[in-house]
């Protein structure tokens, strides 16, 4: 089902329609949930969480997309997360815990001490996982709270399909030091029935707090869609393509993977050498066992969708030209340069969502090297791609005409600097100095725009196109530069970091976005 907006006394409203995403006329903003503002040493789906909505709602910009919300592990990356159904516990409000008696005011003074102009995520899962845990005892013996029976509720949905599956995965993950599953030892790794029971019984109180953990994120983010969608606001969420090797769903589920019983993959995914890098990708991500998933009508990728549609109103894949063609590499090679391209499943994959679902409000991240084959496959589902305009400027024959309703339009994305740090080349750039002037003059001279104002010619440019959606990092809103990039790919440090400040994203901000929006007929 799709999201659509109509306009009811001056605000508009989500009403869901079997609509094509190339029907609306949106614009929206791209900032992961970690970039709250708040005191808690990162964002939450609280307060803050809440006012952003508001926030949005003022400034005509009714959708609101963010990254993967999974919880990270080693690196941080939410494209890496440990379950493709669990949320990320650093993300649940401390304050609501307060506001609900399980925790006392002076108990989150250690997260005051933490910086609010980014995330240091060290400090901050150890401080909110003592809390969290904390918290959860706390309700254990609290028999008579006011939760209770929606925690039951909750665990009795879902243990069976994920939830037990995840909390014995964490459990036994600390157990092994937070070791991948695949050096566990070999019961656990190969879930012996019996030794699996035991864990249940000795680490009752772990699961439990786990459990509890998950309770309280999905509570507060029905909360915030329920407001979002009374706002008028759209959740853009976010699905890799690819689950991680250690994570409980290749864990629990190693048929839906090219692995074998010890987690052992045969290839890896990655993408092959391009301009970018000489040497690929290499992702190494396990493959997905094709033969399976058609086997079983796709019923993994069904459930997986149904879940993501349950969080939120439109979803992003990655990597969509994996399921037209992957790029294969074996298993230990160094590099991705020695993989082959071998066929996805294509049409079949969605063609069974869809029968399932009904019409799917996806968006297809078509970038890099995309062939005419996996164009068509876009096509037929009918699935708007990506069209982003820093790295389409600089092409002498760029046009804003060339953008259609059938793409979302984008000034940069989480990947890319800013456009302040591109147009004057941050750190790691990749062009040329030459190449550098040359995008600057094309830039200036195809959105109107200066030196002093480049990221609203760019973000104009995107409004007044064709596209069904036009999306705009919080940083280019705020015209920051380089410092304020969110991800460098293939650098490991240093990512995922960046905050909005308090009172950034102000009246005068919103006033000229909502002009903006308005001016370009969105």
């Amino acid at each position: 089902m799709q999201a659509k907006a109509h306009q009811s006394g001056g605000a508009a409203t989500i009403e869901q329609q079997n609509q094509p995403l190339q029907a609306l006329r949106f614009a929206g903003v791209c900032m992961h949930l970690t970039s709250l503002p708040g005191p808690n040493g990162v964002g939450e789906l609280g307060e803050h969480a809440h006012r952003f909505v508001d926030q949005l709602a003022e400034a005509g910009l009714n959708v609101w997309q963010f990254l993967p919300t999974g919880p990270t592990a080693y690196g941080d990356s939410p494209y890496q997360p440990l379950s493709a159904y669990a949320g990320n516990p650093i993300l649940v409000c401390v304050d609501e815990l307060v506001a609900l008696g399980l925790l006392a005011p002076a108990d989150t003074a250690s997260l005051h001490e933490l910086p609010v102009s980014c995330t240091d995520y060290g400090p901050v899962i150890c401080a909110k996982t003592r809390l969290l845990k904390q918290a959860a005892d706390r309700f254990a013996q609290w028999r008579d709270h006011p939760l209770q029976s929606a925690f039951g509720e909750f665990v009795a949905e879902y243990d069976a399909s994920w939830l037990h599956d995840y909390a014995l995965f964490r459990a036994l993950k600390t157990r092994h030091g937070e070791r991948p599953w695949t050096e566990w030892e070999q019961r656990y790794r190969q879930r012996d029935a019996e030794a699996l029971a035991q864990v249940s019984v000795d680490d009752a109180g772990a699961l439990h707090a786990i459990k509890f953990t998950q309770f309280m994120f999905y509570r507060q983010w029905a909360a915030l869609r329920q407001h979002a969608a009374q706002r008028g606001v759209v959740l853009f969420g976010d699905m890799p393509i690819y689950i991680a090797l250690d994570c409980a769903d290749a864990w629990a589920n190693g048929d839906l993977l090219r692995i074998d019983e010890n987690g052992v993959p045969g290839h890896v995914a990655g993408v092959p050498p391009d301009y970018f890098s000489e040497d690929g990708q290499l992702w190494g991500n396990p493959l997905y066992d094709w033969d399976y998933h058609r086997a079983t009508q796709f019923a993994w990728w069904i459930a997986r969708m149904r879940h993501t549609l349950s969080m939120v109103d439109i979803v992003r894949i990655d990597h969509f030209r994996g399921f037209e063609a992957f790029w294969a590499v074996p298993y230990g090679a160094p590099t991705a340069k020695d993989g082959a391209w071998e066929p996805g499943p294509a049409d079949a994959v969605f063609d069974a969502m869809r029968e399932a679902l009904g019409e799917l409000p996806i968006v297809a991240e078509d970038l890099g090297a995309i062939t005419p084959a996996v164009d068509e496959l876009r096509m037929r589902q009918r699935m708007p791609g990506m069209a982003v305009l820093q790295f389409m400027i600089g092409d002498h024959q760029f046009d804003a005409t060339h953008i259609t309703n059938d793409s979302v339009a984008y000034t940069g994305t989480h990947d890319n600097d800013t456009t302040v740090g591109w147009f004057h080349g941050g750190p790691g750039d990749v062009r040329t100095a030459d190449q550098i002037a040359s995008d600057q003059h094309h830039t200036l001279s195809k959105t109107g725009s200066s030196h002093d104002d480049v990221h609203w010619g760019l973000i104009n440019t995107a409004l007044h196109s064709a596209a069904c959606l036009a999306i705009v990092p919080m940083q280019d809103f705020l015209g920051l530069g380089s410092q304020a990039r969110f991800n460098t790919p293939g650098n490991p440090a240093d990512n995922w970091r960046w905050r909005l400040g308090e009172g950034d994203f102000d009246a005068p901000l919103r006033q000229r976005i909502l002009d903006a929006v308005r001016a370009a007929g969105r």
